[in-house]
């Protein structure tokens, strides 16, 4: 056996690495980091946004299907997503009175012709003059003028995704026909629904109309001047869009609670 040779004992050491252990912490700290960045820039983002993007975003997070409150749009189930604000009402109106303004020979009423925006829409009313009248007197149907203007205004409002009211008015004058069976009360109500259905032929859609409304003298534009001939008119109302939750309290109050006192233009046998 000593003529055996002795091999030599190799011994291998590895080099102890840290890669093993930590190779890819960093990874996740990388990805935590650039999270945290995201999240930064969000809320940054929403801080300089419009209100109506930041409860859609919110409405999205408490309800990500899209099926609870549906924040974020005022409206459901159209081909357009439209928030409904003064601003937009003020824009109509400005519409309105333009295409107002292009009807011939009604640029000169367009003082008889009153919008404004209130807390329940925009409200638009056609006003009686001793000069120039929308309905003749006693007569439930409109005059020529009156046609003009509210097929202008038809066209124009059927274009809209909004409800509309429309409301008769008369002064105090009494106005007593058919053995006092036909007085004030009938002769609004009668010149509201003889202007909703002009305007239905003229461009608003069938069901956009929710009220018609006759107030006969009781609710006076001018209460210190029943008899004045502007206490005579039909106001239209264009409505904001009522939630679900509040649509039946809505309707309730647009009945009467806050409205200007509005008379039709008939009531006055004096014309």
């Amino acid at each position: 056996m000593s003529g055996t040779a002795t091999r030599p004992i190799i011994v291998i050491k590895k080099k102890g690495g840290h890669g093993g252990h930590h190779g890819g912490a960093w990874k996740v700290a990388y990805a935590d980091f650039v999270t945290a960045m995201m999240a930064l820039f969000i809320v940054l983002w929403l801080m300089n946004s419009s209100k109506k993007i930041q409860e859609a975003v919110g409405g999205y997070f408490k309800d990500p299907s899209g099926t609870g409150k549906l924040a974020g749009t005022s409206m459901k189930g159209t081909g357009e997503k439209i928030e409904v604000s003064k601003d937009s009402m003020s824009k109509l109106k400005d519409d309105l009175q333009t295409a107002i303004h292009q009807v011939q020979d009604l640029n000169k009423l367009k003082g008889q012709i009153e919008m404004t925006v209130t807390n329940e829409g925009l409200r638009i009313e056609l006003l009686e003059s001793a000069s120039g009248t929308f309905f003749d007197s006693g007569i439930p149907e409109p005059n020529q003028r009156g046609k003009e203007a509210l097929i202008a205004l038809a066209k124009e409002l059927g274009a809209v995704p909004y409800k509309i009211s429309i409301e008769g008015h008369t002064d105090s004058h009494p106005l007593a026909r058919h053995g006092g069976e036909y007085g004030n009360w009938e002769l609004s109500v009668d010149r509201a629904n003889n202007a909703r259905r002009l305007m239905q032929q003229s461009g608003l859609r069938a069901d956009q109309v929710v009220q018609v409304r006759g107030y006969a003298d009781q609710q006076l534009r001018k209460a210190s001047a029943p008899l004045d001939p502007s206490n005579r008119r039909i106001s239209l109302i264009v409505e904001y869009p009522a939630k679900d939750s509040d649509k039946d309290s809505k309707t309730d109050s647009a009945k009467g609670s806050d409205e200007e006192p509005a008379k039709d233009p008939d009531k006055d046998s004096h014309k």
